[in-house]
């Protein structure tokens, strides 16, 4: 008789996770949330009011402006050009929503390049 071990699957773990944090943190119109998604190649930020349903800006490695030699540079570079899109649209004040990732390496770099760059949370 062979066992078999099955390892769990990495993104059904996060997606839970992230359903706990998100039973939790809602964006409203005075204080959107900052939502993270990451891939294996890209990153991806969008401020989203949750109440209306509407993305309200949203930034990713596949604009045009961000520039970087690795994927933390660009992260970087996202988190920069979200909190300056944000500032643009009189946004200031976000929930920041990790999506279930660890706040390390790329989310933390995106998310202290927001913070420098004007948004709060």
């Amino acid at each position: 008789m062979t066992i078999l071990i099955s390892k769990p699957d990495k993104n059904k773990t996060r997606q839970k996770r992230h359903m706990r944090v998100r039973n939790k943190i809602s964006g409203t119109a005075e204080r959107p949330r900052l939502n993270v998604f990451r891939s294996n190649k890209n990153i991806y930020a969008q401020v989203i009011d949750d109440v209306a349903g509407v993305t309200l800006v949203s930034a990713s490695t596949l604009d045009s402006e961000v520039k970087g030699a690795n994927k933390t540079e660009q992260a970087q570079a996202v988190g920069k050009l979200i909190a300056t899109r944000a500032n643009d649209k009189k946004i200031s004040d976000v929930v920041f929503d990790r999506g279930g990732y660890l706040y390390h390496g790329r989310v933390q770099a995106l998310a202290e390049a927001a913070r420098e760059n004007g948004l709060k949370f």
